[in-house]
């Protein structure tokens, strides 16, 4: 069975396809590496010549058709994890930002969408993200998402006029992904699973582009005392962490249980975590006496952001494995093993 996977050189999408290629799978891998690499394929002990995976041409341009198209053909599945994505700064620095991630991503979802129609593909697995849910809401201390709340939004337009039914997604990543859903609940002859994923972390996370979080603050502890480790925020705003072998469990599942019109799902741990703690465990971890600073000036995005994941548990058979304390421990020693392959 031919799967292909789009962004598979990328953080979730590397994970993704060594389980696939665990399971025995024919896997192609859909990436134009401007961030994901070979060097994550190759921590996962994923070598290009390995059998069943292709890689094709090996640049794939998603937002071009004709290469879409032929890297789709013939697929069984399709997992489209590819996006433009970002740090803050980089996303949501300038209004043209903004609309690059609201262009690019549009562009990419509506050729992988078409090609999959045109190759009667049979199953698409599709990365949305939490960022679809009303930024209002999320600027609200304890707000915990359920997927009906954008639901509601979609089907009663009109119907209800106040500001938490309003359909207002976190700038410009956020429209495309709501869109990109949008386009899938009218594509009915695919089945369809759409994950709603909430912040991953864990091994092969962006050391050097667009670092979030987690990876920030192990590369700051790393660093210290050389520079200060220095936490944005007041750190009391809080994140969903989901570890990254979770998340692609959750995918895998998702796929299995694809349906028409979409299933659709929170892929999160469900547990509210402000970044306060995040960052007491990465100085318990680096095992050094770290003086933590707090910058409120910088941005920090949402206040609280936190997975519903009731329907997940439901309708997927699903629910994290892996504890906080362990993915970081995980992560970490992923980290150091990367830091010290670079500097050799």
């Amino acid at each position: 069975m031919k799967t292909v996977v789009t962004g598979g050189a990328g953080f979730i999408g590397s994970n993704l396809v060594r389980k696939l290629l665990d399971q025995g799978r024919e896997v192609v891998l859909a990436d134009d590496f401007s961030r994901g690499s070979i060097q994550n394929l190759l921590d996962l002990g994923i070598q290009t010549s390995d059998v069943g995976l292709r890689t094709s041409n090996p640049v794939v341009d998603l937002t071009d058709y004709a290469q879409t198209l032929e890297i789709i053909q013939g697929a069984e599945t399709v997992f489209h994890l590819a996006a433009r994505i970002g740090s803050i700064d980089y996303l949501h620095g300038s209004n043209l930002s903004e609309l690059v991630a609201l262009q690019t991503n549009l562009t990419i979802d509506a050729n992988v969408f078409r090609a999959c129609l045109e190759s009667n593909v049979r199953k698409i697995v599709y990365a949305s993200s939490a960022a679809v849910y009303p930024v209002n809401l999320q600027y609200r201390p304890g707000v915990v998402l359920s997927e009906d709340i954008v639901e509601l939004s979609q089907n009663q337009a009109g119907k209800r006029d106040t500001e938490d039914s309003a359909i207002n997604p976190d700038g410009g990543y956020g429209w495309a992904k709501l869109m990109g859903e949008i386009q899938l609940g009218w594509m009915g002859n695919i089945d369809t699973g759409i994950a709603r994923i909430f912040n991953v972390y864990g091994e092969n996370q962006d050391l050097v582009k667009a670092v979030h979080v987690i990876p920030s603050l192990f590369l700051k502890a790393d660093r210290y005392p050389e520079e200060e480790f220095t936490v944005w925020g007041n750190g009391q705003q809080s994140r969903d962490f989901l570890y990254v072998a979770d998340c692609v469990d959750a995918l895998l599942q998702l796929e299995e249980r694809a349906s028409s019109p979409p299933i659709i799902a929170n892929i999160g741990s469900g547990k509210p975590v402000s970044i306060g703690t995040i960052a007491e465990k990465v100085v318990g971890l680096s095992g050094k006496d770290i003086e933590v600073i707090y910058d409120p000036t910088k941005p920090v995005g949402p206040i609280s952001r936190t997975a519903d994941i009731t329907r997940a548990r439901a309708l997927l058979d699903w629910e994290p494995r892996t504890n906080l304390d362990e993915g970081l421990r995980r992560t970490y020693s992923w980290i150091q093993r990367r830091l010290a392959g670079n500097s050799s």
